[in-house]
Order: C-alpha cells, then sequence, then structure tokens
C-alpha cells in the first residue's frame, strides 16, 4: 500500500520518519512543559569523549595543527592602545579529509550509522557538512544523499553552493539540488522515508558530541604550547551547533574561564527563504540569517530537539560585514600565506578586531578554517555579487547595507566589530518558548530549564515573562 506523499501528509508523520531514520526516542528526554533532559539527550550517543576521539582517529579527523598568526597579531598591534594587541592563533581544520571542521560532525554520525545497521545516510545541507558526511560515507562504505538547497527560481545558484555541491559528488555523493522553500524539508522527509537510510542530521548529539573534540583539542594544545588556556575562543556561529560543541570540549577539558564568542556575518534584512533576496547574499553559512534565528528558537531544526544550543554557551556575539570577512580572507593568504574559504575568516576579522582591546600578554584562538576551491574564493563570489546588482567598492565597512552593496575596506584599521545584545536575544527566546507553546504560567522547574537556556538571573527572567503576560 503507497503512503500519501502529499505535503500535509508527509508533514504529519515527520515525528515518525525521524524517529525512524535517527534512532532517537527523543519524547524519553520530555520533562514537563516546555523543559527536556538536555544533558541525558547528549549521553544518548553512547559515546564518551575518548571513544568518539578514536572513531575520529580511525577515519584522519582531528589532531589539527594550531597555528600562531604572527604576522596578523603584528597588524593588529599597529592600531591597537600601547600594550594592547593580544595574540592570535588558528585551529587549521582545513587539514581535516573533508577541508572542514564539519568532519567531526560527520565522524560520529556515519559511524553510527554503520554501526547500527544503515546502508546510506543523508544530510539535508547547503554547506561543508554535506561533503564532510560524503567523504565519511566513502570510507565506510555507506552511500550517501546531499539534499541541498542551491537555486532561485531562474535556476541560478551561488558559486559557493555549486562548488560544495561538487566537493561532494567527488566523494561519491548524489546531490539533489532544490530552489529556496519549503520543498527542501519535504524532499528531505520523503527521501528518507522512501530509502530507510540514517538522518545524518547537523543537530542530533552525534554531530554535536563530534565537534567537542575540537574544543577538547584547543584547551590540550594550548597548554602544551603556551601552559595555560586561551583568554578568549572565537566560533563562527550559525545554527549553533559548532559554538556548542567547541564550547562543551572546552569545559570537559576544564577550561573554564575561557570566554566563548560568536561571530557572524551581519546580513540583517535579508530573508534567507525568500526567492528574490536569497542570490543577493555571498554567504551561504555562518550569517546572522542563520545566527540569530537558531540561537532564539534552536527547535527549528530537522530534528524535535536540537542538540545545538548556543544561547547555554556564548558569553559575547559579535557581527562582522562581508566586506570585513572578504578582506580578512585575503589577508590571511597574502600576509600568513594560509588560503583558506570564508566560514573561519569571519571568526578570524572578530579576532582581529578585539585583539586590539586585549592586553598582549592575552590570546585569542579561532577555532577553525575551511578548505578553499573555485566557488569559495572571494573573486568569484565578487563577481557573482554584481551580477545581481550588488555595488562593490572600498570604503568604510561599518556603512554597509546587506543585499545592496559590499564595502571593503579602505583601510584594515577600518575593520570593527559590531556587538550583539545578548539579553536581547535571551529576551527572544523566551518570549518564543511562551508563544509557540502557548504558555500561560510555568511551574518552578520550567522556569529553571529556561534559566539553564539563556543563563538569565531569576528576577530578569520573571521581569520578562511578566512583560509576556505569563504567571510565574
Amino acid at each position: 500500500m503507497h503512503k500519501d506523499t502529499s505535503y500535509e501528509a508527509v508533514m504529519n508523520r515527520r515525528g515518525e520518519i525521524m524517529k525512524k531514520s535517527v534512532g532517537i526516542d527523543y519524547t524519553n528526554f520530555e520533562l514537563w512543559g516546555v523543559a527536556f533532559d538536555y544533558e541525558q539527550m547528549m549521553r544518548k550517543t553512547g559515546y564518551s569523549l575518548e571513544e568518539v576521539q578514536k572513531i575520529q582517529h580511525s577515519t584522519g579527523v582531528g589532531n589539527t595543527p594550531l597555528l600562531e598568526l604572527k604576522n596578523l597579531t603584528a597588524l593588529a598591534r599597529k592600531f591597537a592602545p600601547k600594550g594592547k594587541g593580544a595574540r592570535i592563533f588558528i585551529k587549521d581544520e582545513a587539514a581535516n579529509p573533508s577541508g572542514s571542521y564539519k568532519a567531526r560532525r560527520a565522524s560520529t554520525s556515519v559511524y553510527h550509522a554503520k554501526k547500527k545497521g544503515y546502508k546510506g545516510v543523508i544530510a539535508a545541507t547547503s554547506g561543508n557538512y554535506g561533503a564532510a558526511v560524503a567523504s565519511q560515507a566513502a570510507i565506510h562504505g555507506l552511500e550517501t544523499i546531499v539534499i541541498q538547497e542551491c537555486y532561485d527560481s531562474r535556476g541560478i545558484g551561488q558559486p559557493e553552493i555549486v562548488e560544495k555541491a561538487r566537493k561532494c559528488e567527488a566523494y561519491g555523493a548524489e546531490v539533489v539540488q532544490l530552489t529556496v522553500g519549503p520543498e527542501l524539508f519535504y524532499t528531505f522527509l520523503t527521501t528518507l522515508e522512501e530509502t530507510g537510510y540514517f538522518n545524518a542530521s547537523l543537530y542530533t548529539p552525534f554531530g554535536i558530541a563530534g565537534v567537542e573534540t575540537l574544543g577538547y583539542e584547543i584547551a590540550m594544545d594550548f597548554r602544551e604550547r603556551e601552559g595555560k588556556d586561551p583568554d578568549a575562543v572565537i566560533c563562527t556561529n550559525a545554527g549553533g551547533g559548532n559554538l556548542t560543541g567547541t564550547a562543551r570540549g572546552l569545559m570537559k577539558a576544564g577550561a573554564e574561564d575561557t570566554r566563548i564568542i560568536g561571530a557572524s556575518v551581519d546580513l540583517s534584512g535579508l530573508h534567507m527563504a525568500s526567492d528574490k533576496e536569497f542570490n543577493r547574499k555571498s554567504f551561504t553559512t555562518g550569517h546572522t540569517g542563520f545566527g540569530m534565528p537558531y540561537a532564539t528558537w534552536p527547535d527549528r531544526t530537522d530534528v524535535p530537539r536540537s542538540a545545538a544550543r548556543p544561547l547555554r554557551y556564548m558569553d559575547e556575539y559579535y557581527l562582522v560585514s562581508q566586506g570585513e570577512v572578504f578582506y580578512m580572507t585575503e589577508a590571511l593568504a597574502q600576509i600568513e600565506g594560509l588560503e583558506r574559504g570564508p566560514a573561519g575568516n569571519t571568526s578570524l576579522a572578530v579576532a582581529f578586531s578585539l585583539a586590539q582591546e586585549m592586553d598582549q600578554d592575552q590570546t585569542i584562538v579561532v577555532q577553525e578554517t575551511e578548505y578553499t576551491g573555485a566557488g569559495k574564493h572571494l573573486q568569484p563570489q565578487l563577481s557573482f555579487a554584481r551580477e545581481n546588482g550588488i555595488e562593490i567598492f572600498r570604503g568604510n565597512p561599518q556603512e554597509e547595507i546587506p543585499g545592496k552593496n559590499i564595502i571593503l575596506p579602505s583601510h584594515p584599521e577600518l575593520i570593527k566589530v559590531r556587538p550583539v545584545d545578548l539579553k536581547k536575544m535571551k529576551a527572544s527566546y523566551v518570549k518564543n518558548t511562551v508563544k509557540k507553546n502557548d504558555v500561560k504560567k510555568l511551574s518552578t522547574d520550567e522556569k529553571a530549564f529556561i534559566q539553564e537556556e539563556v543563563r538569565l538571573e531569576a528576577s530578569k527572567l520573571e521581569e520578562i515573562l511578566k512583560g509576556l503576560g505569563v504567571e510565574a
């Protein structure tokens, strides 16, 4: 008997499809009202940090170099006040098999899929994760399908996304390329159901546990090299898994005093699901279009409860412009001799600015780099922007208007971060929790859960709840 494959019917079966394709019954973690047991869910991977390290070592993932960027540090010090200019380091994740830190996320997911007898894996992603899943699946002898949001309604795809499709296909994956919009999740669900493959979601406990090794390595590498923990670790933030996993790994290493800083490209005003605006951005990840909504409502993902919950860990959050990231991409290549893709360079732009405010004996680690390729180079991306009516010129990047222009800094001194008000983001999380669950009253335990989610003082949380008309 054929199942009803209408959009409504498939969406109604999403819970059943997810349970079968991930092998996790998320209802086991639900507690009371809006609360769930996050740490129990994370333990559901069944793999300790040491076991994840062994899994990754077996496929050449992890143990990537920690490099000091002495020339960029020297440049930052030219514009810093006397005694300022923290040393900048970078964890070179491009050394992973697929060329990005996402090999860590994919390694545990694919290993688990093989262990549980799945014949293949599926990932819905336009980014490096698809290549990471395909690479790990090739090692384990599993089939891979990557479902990619690639084109606008004109059939035009961004150079970086097209490049990532090429990378996936090079590892033997089947790539299903779609237009922007709701068909992505529908196609993802129907393909999972039809194939019986494993859902190698970015947001399962397996994926986040894979990134914990990155944070742990940073602490261990830094202690061996410098005899102390880094003062700050900067994580490019999109869906939140990068920051969540890295922070959890640092905590497991005992690096409690290291500041966890999020970094995103400012794409304010551009709607990521808009056909008209899809190709008016030059960054496919690590931007506010993912960073803001996923932080303030993590469970918008393709699993019932996301394991990526950045507000639990983020101490500070900063934005940089597209022009600033392009500038730092070129600076990294021409000053440090490292040609890398734009994702990690988002964090590098933030590090370059923040270093000028920190003391010279302090340290910053940019926790990832990514591979570069034809579509990831800044020149094809800038050319694509021009073709889509984006004005490009040199000037003050603080004046950049996303979707209208890209302003390359006319001088490195103009690279300045814009802080995000985390209190407002946390208030948005509380508002989303209340509205989406139609909450009228919260129990003491539910309030305690929300406090864990956003690290708000009890009095501040009660003030926000009162403003929302919620009895607490």
